[in-house]
């Protein structure tokens, strides 16, 4: 996995993350040079499985001044993504099974320099939950605050 242009933090705080899947996306050239320059925004998007096909969307890619309007993209439109048929089943029955969902976690361009979504199956978490990891975090800090004292 190379560097990482966006992250999708609120996922973390409002899933529990089941599995990862890697997944290449469909983007058209002025899409690219907007991630490059790292005007991509993943916080609202969501995935969905529209007729055997894996859709996201919702994703903010801000547009460049140096770009033509005629070449331009639409900036929150929906882009498909592209898996192995098998990997979109497995996506399919856990979404049909009730209390998960697919959400993009980051996007990063691979060793190869192609643009690569991680996605993963998850399930939504408690309001007692989210707490509890709030809890947990807090306590964390406070013993690294402790121990670099000493």
């Amino acid at each position: 996995m190379g560097e990482v242009y966006a992250k999708n933090k609120k996922a973390w705080h409002d899933y529990f993350i089941e599995e990862k899947f890697e997944a290449g996306i469909v983007l058209t050239g002025s899409e690219v040079k907007g991630i490059r320059a790292r005007r991509v925004n993943l916080k609202d998007s969501f995935i969905r499985i529209d007729n055997g096909e894996v859709v996201l969307y919702n994703m903010h890619i801000g547009r460049l001044e140096t770009t033509h309007h005629f070449y331009g993209h639409e900036e929150r439109g929906s882009r498909k993504l592209l898996l192995h048929k098998k990997q979109i089943q497995k996506m399919q029955k856990a979404v049909e099974r009730g209390g998960y969902t697919i959400v993009p976690l980051q996007l990063y361009f691979n060793a190869k320099n192609i643009v690569k979504v991680q996605i993963a199956i998850a399930k939504g978490k408690k309001l007692h939950d989210k707490r509890n990891d709030l809890k947990e975090k807090d306590q964390k800090r406070d013993i690294a605050r402790a121990m670099k004292e000493y």
